[in-house]
Formats: structure tokens, C-alpha cells, sequence
């Protein structure tokens, strides 16, 4: 296994690997779209004590997108389900064949989908949240701050659905792409055109209709520095957006031991400050 599979095996499986927990179903390989013959999946964890509410997990590092048993991946969830959140965990089109801006457009898709199928999922449509780490936390950010209505017209169904989210939990994101699109052998999904890299850049995308979001980065990391995390949160002070950047001391690209611990715990409480008690 090469480094960048390392990377993205670690952050896109196992970024809080915690004991598996009873009483969760689950729904494996919902199909919600597909692309050159293959199919777009995600995976639905429904806890026994569901609240109502739902977070859409990103499953991407360096925007590979790999596969796991969702037996497995259900161990990484064990915090969200005792606090009665539905996890859906998505997959998007993986590096090295897709770039961000496919990846991009499959995550905003999974979102219409989830919301179209919510009655299915003993889910509330107006109370997605959506999270992820590193490129997952690029793709939450995306979701949250450049969503749309949907278009009434689409011959697609899926397509006429708001892809709107409630809440954004983003872990180390990187938030500007304008100066790194392009040939790329360590992340090759940045192979891309650059003159499309204003198109995936969340920091472009911030208005006072966003909605709120937590971003959790550690100062101690040197493949997505801090200042990303910093720079959005004063972009989104800027139209008034509410937001909290908490800042991991010694913490690098990715969390162990007491720092998982904390980035876990700030996010049930945000997520059920936004999703579940109204915003408080």
C-alpha cells in the first residue's frame, strides 16, 4: 500500500474507529446515481433510539473513496448513533479515475437522493447535517455553502431535489484548490483544469444564507495547515454566518487518543445544538 492509499484509507475508514454498537440497522449499497457504468452507493446506519435527524458522512481522503464493509465502517459511528443520529456513509467517484469536480457533483447528488428517500429512512429532510475529514471536509464544505434548490424541470427526478444542508462539521479541510489544481502524483483527483478550481473551492462560495458550521483542525498540521480552517471561519464571520473554528493544540492531520476524544464530543454537540434542538 503506497502512501496516498495509507492516507485515505486512514482518514476515509478509520478517523474515529470506536467499538462497534448494538441495535443499529443497516441498509448497505443504496444506489443514488451512476457514472461510466458503475454505481454510486452509500451506506444507511439506522440507531434503535433514532432522533429524527441525519448526518451524511463523507468518505474521502485525498478524494479516494474506498470501499469498506459496512459492518466495519460502523465502528467509526458509534458516537453520532448514541446520540440517535442516522449516518449515511457516501461514496463518490474515487481518484485516481475521478477528479474534485466529479467528486463534487456525486456528493451533491447523494444529498438530493438522501432527501428524496428520507420517509424511507425515518429521517427528517430539513435536518441533514453533513460531515467529513480532510477532502471529506472539503466536500462538506461544498455541500454546505454551495447547495441549491434543486431544478423543477430536470428529467431526473433526483435532480429536482434540494440538495440544501442544516449543518457543516469539517475536519482539516483545505478550502481554496485555486492554487493546487493541476498534475498531481500524490492526490491525482487535483489533476484537473484550473480554471475549474474556482468552481470547487468552498471559500469562494460563503453568503449569509449558509448554514452553520463547526470546523475542528489541529495547529500541529502540515498537510492542511490551519490557516484554512482559520481563513473560512473569518469569511464566514464576514456575512455573519454562524460558526466555531476549535483549534486541537498539538494535534496533526488527523486525531488520536484525547484529541478524537474532543473533536467528537464538540461535534454531537453541535450537531444536536443545529439538528435536533432547533438551532439553540
Amino acid at each position: 500500500m503506497n502512501r496516498m492509499q495509507s492516507i485515505s484509507v486512514f482518514f476515509g475508514i478509520a478517523l474515529f474507529a470506536v467499538p462497534a454498537t448494538a441495535d443499529v440497522a443497516i441498509t448497505p449499497d443504496v444506489v443514488y446515481g451512476h457514472k461510466d457504468g458503475m454505481a454510486l452507493v452509500y451506506d444507511v446506519f439506522q440507531p434503535a433510539e433514532a432522533n429524527g435527524a441525519s448526518v451524511l458522512y463523507m468518505v474521502s481522503g485525498g478524494w479516494f473513496s474506498g470501499w469498506a464493509p459496512p459492518e466495519r465502517r460502523q465502528r467509526q459511528f458509534g458516537y453520532l448513533f448514541d446520540a440517535g443520529f442516522t449516518v449515511f456513509a457516501v461514496q463518490h467517484g474515487s481518484a485516481p479515475r475521478f477528479k474534485v469536480p466529479d467528486a463534487v457533483a456525486d456528493v451533491r447528488r447523494a444529498v438530493r437522493h438522501v432527501r428524496m428517500n428520507a420517509e424511507r429512512f425515518g429521517i427528517d429532510p430539513d435536518r441533514l447535517g453533513v460531515m467529513g475529514g480532510s477532502a471529506g471536509g472539503h466536500l462538506a464544505l461544498m455541500l454546505g455553502l454551495a447547495s441549491d434548490s434543486g431544478d423543477a424541470n430536470a428529467q431526473d427526478p433526483v435532480l429536482r431535489v434540494s440538495n440544501r444542508v442544516q449543518a457543516v462539521v469539517a475536519y482539516f479541510p483545505p478550502v481554496d484548490l485555486s492554487k493546487s489544481a493541476g498534475p498531481n502524483e500524490r492526490f491525482p483527483a487535483l489533476d484537473f483544469d484550473p480554471a475549474l478550481a474556482p468552481d470547487v473551492s468552498p471559500i469562494l462560495f460563503v453568503s449569509e444564507d449558509d448554514p452553520p458550521v463547526l470546523l475542528i483542525h489541529g495547529d500541529e498540521d502540515r498537510l492542511v495547515p490551519l490557516s484554512n480552517s482559520e481563513r473560512m471561519g473569518e469569511a464566514l464571520d464576514g456575512v455573519g454566518v454562524a460558526n466555531n473554528v476549535v483549534v486541537l493544540q498539538g494535534a496533526a492531520h488527523g486525531f488520536r487518543d484525547a484529541h478524537r476524544h474532543r473533536a467528537s464530543d464538540e461535534t454531537v454537540a453541535f450537531l444536536t445544538a443545529q439538528l435536533v434542538a432547533g438551532g439553540e
